[in-house]
């Protein structure tokens, strides 16, 4: 395994859409080991295709290793079945994007399906952070990062703050 390098904002690999994986080979598989690698010592709960120039639809997420409650997740093809009405506003940061956290509201509840390691489909609710950290990650897999959610003006204040 390998940590590999985190692409940062404004690269443009990080608004590209990404391609769908068509079969999970040996190469799949060891991009998925090493982008969980790279999550943990980033350390991050959530590692997208694109942020390490792998422009293919898979990303990782861990949202309770931080919390001694690992449970890693690969998604490939992921997509959401179900989106819940109820809104829930959180704190985001993005390891394409460090130092910079904002506050971005999304369905509080999502189901989605995805492509596990094992071919195998999966079909799992996340709600809290989980839904969120989820709804974060697929959106790189759409070339969308955290400051598309923003309004100008907030938009513009963090990307200065950014780039000082």
């Amino acid at each position: 395994m390998s940590i590999l390098p985190i692409l940062l904002w404004p690269d443009p690999k990080l608004i590209e859409t990404c391609t769908p994986i068509e079969e999970i080979t040996p190469e799949i598989e060891t991009l998925a080991a090493d982008m969980l690698e790279t999550m943990y010592a980033a350390p991050g709960r959530g590692l997208a295709g694109p942020q390490v120039g792998a422009m293919l639809r898979i990303f990782v997420m861990d949202t309770g290793w931080k919390e001694g409650k690992p449970d890693p997740l690969v998604c490939i093809n992921p997509m959401f079945h179900e989106i819940g009405e109820e809104r829930a506003t959180n704190s985001e940061g993005c390891l394409s994007i460090p130092g910079v956290s904002a506050e971005i509201s999304r369905p509080a509840q999502v189901q989605m399906v995805w492509t596990g390691l094992n071919g195998g489909r999966y079909v799992q609710s996340f709600s809290g952070f989980a839904a969120a950290c989820a709804q974060h990650e697929l959106d790189h897999l759409d070339g969308v990062v955290t400051f598309d959610h923003l309004d100008a003006d907030t938009r513009a204040v963090l990307e200065a703050e950014y780039a000082a």
